[in-house]
């Protein structure tokens, strides 16, 4: 592991794991040049050791790695409760792949061989998205009907009953509790809550609603619903919604 010793106030540090040392390199000396210190890894374990020892804000991860694929680097990460942001970057351009990254925990995905500009302002661009979503400022509480959410602490409750999430079902929830009695479309929720284009495959979206109705399920009635042909929406128990046109919608699990 390498990075840059600097005083005064940090410039963001990204850590670059990849086991080809030209890429390395390559992004390395790109990201420097635009202002990031840059710390490195080689292998699964290395990226995870450097996560604890070097704190970067952003991880840039190949897929493929010599010990390990960085889909269980990313996964192990998540596990242990740490949610750097994470841009994979891999050969692999299927969109199964591409699924698999997100499902487990990333924020991008960039495939070789890529563009040095690309990949830059998309570094540029997960950190302004995770910085608003986890912001400096004192801890802000958004609650409907007996739900709880902590920003801060990223804890949640419901009827006062702790409810685990994985930084995704958090990401989807925290949506959903800023746009309460509102229809989300499919399109709106994946772009929000991933940020990235999927090409109209938006099954993943479908599956972390299910996910996450499922935790909140023991402790009460129904509060997300699908609006047929439209989306999802959040709305308290036995209240019947209207549909985007003013119209009774149909509601439903």
């Amino acid at each position: 592991m390498s990075g840059n010793a600097s005083h005064g106030p940090q410039p963001t540090r990204v850590l670059v794991v990849d086991d080809e040392a030209n890429i390395v390199d390559l992004v390395r000396m790109s990201l420097r040049f635009h202002g990031f210190d840059v710390v490195t890894a080689a292998c699964g374990d290395e990226a995870i050791a450097a996560v604890t020892e070097a704190k970067p804000d952003l991880m840039v991860l190949d897929v493929l790695l010599s010990d390990t694929d960085g889909f269980e680097v990313c996964r192990r990460l998540r596990d242990a409760g740490i949610d750097i942001p994470v841009i994979f970057l891999t050969a692999r351009d299927r969109h199964a792949d591409k699924i698999v990254g997100l499902t487990c925990g990333g924020d991008d995905y960039v495939t070789k061989p890529f563009s040095i500009d690309e990949l830059v302002a998309r570094v540029r661009a997960v950190l302004r998205r995770t910085r608003r979503d986890h912001p400096p400022a004192a801890a802000q509480i958004l609650t409907f009907a007996d739900v709880i959410l902590n920003e801060d602490t990223h804890e949640v409750t419901r009827d006062g009953h702790p409810i685990e999430l994985s930084p995704t079902e958090f990401k989807l929830l925290r949506y959903l509790l800023t746009n309460p009695r509102r229809v989300l479309s499919r399109v709106q929720v994946l772009d929000a809550v991933w940020n990235y284009d999927f090409d109209g495959e938006y099954t993943i979206v479908d599956q972390y609603v299910s996910y996450l109705r499922r935790k909140l399920a023991p402790h009460g009635p129904p509060l997300i619903h699908t609006q047929r042909g439209f989306g999802y929406m959040l709305r308290e128990p036995g209240v019947r919604s209207s549909g985007p046109g003013g119209t009774p919608g149909a509601g439903g699990e």
